[in-house]
């Protein structure tokens, strides 16, 4: 077993957002993104099989998609694609992300 703490573990940055790999396996990754009001991760796809999961643990922002699809995404919104869909996020607040991804890229 092992256990992290994001709240504790990873930090925000006026000048990036900030990631932290909190687990990696042959069976999925899990990483904590956070971010700035402000700051974004631009909408990007990866060329293979699997999915993404991105949770909103705390703050407020918007999911991005291809042709300037926005989704508003606040704590506790769960977002689920096929890692090849294009997907971003955007923060209105100061935004913690949850990200699991499966299988690992």
């Amino acid at each position: 077993m092992k256990k992290v703490n994001v709240f504790e573990s990873n930090s925000f940055d006026a000048k990036s957002m900030k990631r932290l790999l909190v687990h990696d396996s042959p069976y999925f990754k899990v990483l904590n993104f956070n971010f700035k009001a402000g700051q974004e991760l631009p909408v990007h796809s990866h060329d293979i099989e699997g999915e993404v999961s991105l949770t909103v643990l705390e703050g407020e922002g918007e999911f991005l998609g291809k042709d300037g699809i926005s989704i508003p995404a606040r704590t506790g919104d769960v977002l689920i694609c096929p890692i090849s869909e294009p997907h971003g996020v955007k923060a209105k607040s100061d935004l913690r992300i949850l990200v699991t991804i499966a299988p690992p890229i």
